[in-house]
């Protein structure tokens, strides 16, 4: 890749990142300086990500190019439907955009049921928001049982399948973005895909854009169907779409 096709991707990720702070001492003026951070030079991030208490906050303040995607039962994956629809209605009235809602992936594989009418009852509260499960890959482990939350998830109806919370030892790997894009393809619909957790550098991104665009088809990485969950990758993003120093490089890489 020359510089100039590294620079060109760098622009294509970063239109593609839901810009996250899930920090359990986020405050306002983190929210408010996220919200700076993701009308970048060079161009806008598709969204930010943000707990729901922020939501009604970032809609007055954030340039409406930019989606506000927060999340639901979140960490933990509870079992608790009724709390997690509530959770969703709230947030969407304060101006949600898109709600990630990490499943019940303990209920997988033995109850694949239970979270499919988890996902299709969160769906039903999202109103016009765009829903994002998130599977939390590197718990479930094996890939059957990574299969079979694809499935549940896909049958609730989700508009995408998310590989993780990033608060767990294991978050997106290539090996789950293969399964969870897989599962996409043979869907034969109109879902996306986002890896999510312990994506630091302009390589991390690639690869699975790389990866979205071989099981998936060229041009299917658009901002609507391919997203990327990071806090701290965008500052590396830039500097490679500048063609400025990367941290422990020189200009020109």
């Amino acid at each position: 890749m020359t510089d100039a096709e590294r620079q060109a991707r760098a622009r294509r990720l970063i239109a593609c990142l839901d810009l996250t702070n899930l920090d359990e001492d986020c405050t306002e003026a983190d929210v408010a300086a996220l919200c700076d951070r993701a009308a970048t030079p060079e161009g806008p991030t598709a969204a930010i990500c943000i707990w729901p208490r922020f939501v009604a906050f970032a809609r007055d303040r954030l340039d409406p190019a930019i989606r506000i995607a927060t999340v639901v039962n979140f960490p933990a994956g509870g079992e608790d439907v009724d709390a997690t629809v509530a959770e969703t209605r709230v947030a969407v009235a304060d101006g949600a955009e898109e709600i990630d809602l990490v499943i019940a992936y303990r209920r997988i594989p033995a109850d694949p049921h239970f979270v499919e009418t988890q996902v299709r009852q969160v769906k039903a509260a999202c109103l016009t928001a765009r829903l994002k499960t998130i599977l939390e890959t590197g718990e479930i482990g094996d890939p059957e049982a990574i299969r079979m939350a694809c499935q549940a998830a896909l049958d609730g109806g989700a508009d995408f399948l998310k590989t993780s919370t990033g608060k767990v030892a294991e978050s997106a790997t290539p090996v789950s973005a293969r399964l969870l894009l897989g599962a996409i393809a043979d869907s034969g619909r109109e879902v996306g895909f986002k890896p999510a957790g312990g994506i630091r550098r302009f390589e991390d991104a690639n690869t699975y854009f790389e990866l979205a665009e071989a099981i998936c088809g060229p041009g299917w990485t658009t901002p609507e169907r391919f997203r990327i969950g990071a806090s701290s990758v965008l500052t590396d993003l830039l500097a490679v779409a500048s063609g400025k120093a990367r941290a422990g490089e020189t200009a020109g890489y």
